[in-house]
């Protein structure tokens, strides 16, 4: 290994034990009791806040419990649960889809298979990755804005593809930090590395961060 190689890893094992020290119980913040209650609220939560997805999704799943209740909705008798949430008419059609393929292909249970989880409507490769990780306990990192944005201002990936930067941080990352560092990242691009204007003065990577401005 090269000297700028040692160094470069040195460098991604502070980013992770400083992660570790900031957000040690760093995890989903989307209010679940079981797969399909995440599944839903990941579907739910594109483009959304997890705050409105955790305001609505009580009453929803009051409602509808698990996979073979919704298959039973229609979209329109699902979207008065979900107004308060973005796209709601097109996630209302999903997640009734969804639940039709877990019941008819499934079993009525969400399968713990990464390219199952992907074949479901309405389903991309981040939320099949929150899924297995959060619910399953599979290793996985599901990239979002605050994870691509993070892994670019960070040095991490120079990908603006979600999929490049999964690789690129499941590249450099033990596997067995993957659940974790996806949790820990968003926790820091909510907090302190924000979109606009991060809060780098206050920012416990900032000696570690090319993108730093203090």
């Amino acid at each position: 290994m090269t000297h700028a190689a040692h160094t470069e890893q040195a460098r991604i094992g502070a980013i992770l034990e400083e992660l570790k020290t900031t957000y040690p119980d760093a995890k989903t913040e989307l209010s679940h009791r079981n797969p399909f209650e995440l599944l839903i609220s990941t579907i739910l939560s594109a483009q959304a806040t997890d705050k409105s997805v955790n305001a609505a999704s009580p009453a929803l799943f009051a409602r509808y419990p698990d996979a073979p209740s919704m298959a039973q909705a229609t979209p329109d008798e699902v979207e008065p649960f979900i107004r308060s949430i973005g796209l709601y008419r097109n996630k209302a059609k999903n997640c009734v889809a969804t639940s039709q393929a877990l019941t008819e292909r499934f079993g009525g249970e969400v399968p713990e298979d990464f390219d199952a989880i992907l074949s479901l409507p309405g389903v991309g490769r981040k939320t099949a990755s929150v899924v297995l990780a959060n619910a399953f306990g599979r290793p996985a990192i599901a990239v979002d804005t605050h994870v691509g944005r993070l892994s670019r201002r960070l040095g991490l990936s120079s990908a603006t593809n979600p999929d490049k930067v999964q690789r690129d941080l499941e590249a450099v990352f033990p596997r067995d930090s993957w659940i974790f560092l996806h949790n820990a990242l968003i926790f820091h691009g909510r907090r302190v590395c924000l979109a606009r204007l991060p809060a780098c003065e206050v920012c416990t990577l900032k000696h570690l961060c090319p993108s730093s401005r203090v």
